[in-house]
């Protein structure tokens, strides 16, 4: 058994985006998934990106957004939606909705995200 506690729960930072490390290299023995949850204020974003060799569940906890995809697609995104992401899928996501906007992320195999981020 693994416990992590609050204080072991690491917060990245971009402007208008805070993203709390729940579990990660940095402070689990997991091999297999990165758990993070993902705080947009109104009008932050995270722009579009890949990953080479992760997937990606997001799950929309609070709020409403737009996701940012491919091609220049976008598609709604809010409060009790699921999307999943695979290895090289373009995603990002902009919170243009009226409230902050929270998901949890699971990625598998996982991933250090601290290089995506100004303030570690």
């Amino acid at each position: 058994m693994e416990f992590i506690s609050a204080s072991d729960i690491r917060e990245l930072s971009n402007p208008g985006v805070v993203s709390r490390q729940l579990l990660n290299p940095d402070n689990s023995e997991s091999k297999r998934v990165t758990i993070t949850e993902v705080h947009l204020e109104v009008g932050a974003s995270q722009p579009r990106h890949t990953h080479d060799a992760s997937e990606q569940i997001w799950y929309a906890t609070k709020g409403s957004g737009t996701l940012l995809l491919a091609d220049d697609a976008t598609r709604p995104f809010k409060a009790g939606d699921v999307v999943r992401f695979a290895d090289k899928d373009v995603h990002g996501l902009l919170n243009d909705g009226d409230e902050e906007f929270i998901y949890v992320s699971v990625t598998a195999p996982p991933i250090n995200f601290g290089y995506a981020y100004q303030n570690k």
